[in-house]
C-alpha cells in the first residue's frame, strides 16, 4: 500500500508541475511548455493508474485531486505571486481534513 501512496504523491507532483507549465505557456503561446504540460498530465494519469491497482479509487483519486489543488494553489502563490483570500486557506484546511478522514476510512 505504501508504494501506491507514493505513486499517488508522484502523480500529484506531476499534475502540479503540469499546471505550472500550462500557466507559463501563456495559453500555448510558448508551445514547448504547453507540450511539456500535456506530457506531465499523461504521466500523472499513468502513475495514478498504477496506484489504483492496489489502492481504492476513492482514496487514490481524492488524494491526488486534493494534493494537486493544494500544490497548484501554493505554486500560484509562490511562483506567480497570486493572492489567496482567507476562504482559500480555509478550503485548504478542509481538503487536508478530508484526505485524513478518507485515509482513516480505508
Amino acid at each position: 500500500m505504501t508504494v501506491a501512496l507514493l505513486l499517488v504523491a508522484l502523480a500529484a507532483a506531476l499534475d502540479i508541475a503540469a499546471n505550472v507549465m500550462l500557466a507559463k505557456s501563456c495559453g500555448f503561446k510558448k508551445r514547448l511548455l504547453g507540450v511539456i504540460a500535456l506530457v506531465l498530465v499523461g504521466l500523472a494519469f499513468f502513475c495514478l493508474s498504477l496506484a489504483v491497482r492496489t489502492l481504492p479509487l476513492t482514496i487514490a483519486y481524492a488524494s491526488w485531486g486534493a494534493i494537486g489543488i493544494l500544490g497548484t494553489s501554493l505554486s500560484g502563490w509562490l511562483i506567480f505571486g497570486q493572492k489567496l483570500k482567507p476562504a482559500a486557506y480555509a478550503g485548504m484546511v478542509l481538503l487536508i481534513g478530508g484526505m485524513v478522514f478518507l485515509r482513516l476510512s480505508a
